[in-house]
């Protein structure tokens, strides 16, 4: 299981990094799409944990694989290739990117007054947005933070494909 795992995870999380290096330095220019393409990007990289799950069940595990043994596998490919997610971000916000809250920021309340919010309104997001930029300075939560992002992704996908390629062993009866 070790062994596919980690080819797995860390072939999903280099697909992941090079997604997210490549398109870092046009993150001002995609704007709002960012969101879009950095999970479309995580779904396509994490369609590696039904490919991980498959060849456990076909190379290691006999052709048969319970679907908890089957979660588990996927669950740690993607464990993994967030892991990668998470260390590739931190090296690129804390070396070269340290200004990206107050950019954030600034977008996000551009966005607001575009969208014809109050000043009031835009004050109360002001102050949240001051909060976070504060709290995302510690490198603790900032790894937190950064590691939510992809791994509900490939929680959903691990449970679908555990339960797409789950299999009994032949012989015993789906509804005994």
């Amino acid at each position: 299981m070790k062994k596919t795992v980690l080819t797995f995870g860390l072939i999903s999380g280099a697909i992941l990094s090079a997604w997210m290096l490549a398109t870092v330095p046009f993150l001002e220019e995609v704007g709002d799409w960012g969101a879009v393409l950095g999970y479309t990007s995580m779904v396509l990289a994490f369609l590696l944990i039904f490919f991980g799950i498959r060849s456990y069940r076909d190379n290691v595990a006999g052709g048969t694989v319970r679907f908890g043994r089957a979660l588990a596998v996927g669950t740690l490919i993607g464990v993994i290739a967030s892991l990668c997610y998470v260390a590739t971000w931190e090296v690129v916000y804390f070396k070269f990117m340290p200004d990206f809250p107050a950019k954030y920021q600034a977008h996000v309340l551009d966005k607001a007054r575009a969208n014809g919010e109050t000043e009031e309104a835009i004050a109360k997001r002001k102050a949240d947005l001051d909060k976070w930029a504060e709290m995302y300075k510690n490198p603790a939560i900032n790894v937190a933070m950064t590691f939510a992002e992809p791994l509900p992704v490939a929680l959903i996908i691990a449970l679908v494909s555990a339960g797409v390629l789950s299999r009994r062993r032949k012989g015993t009866m789906a509804n005994a």
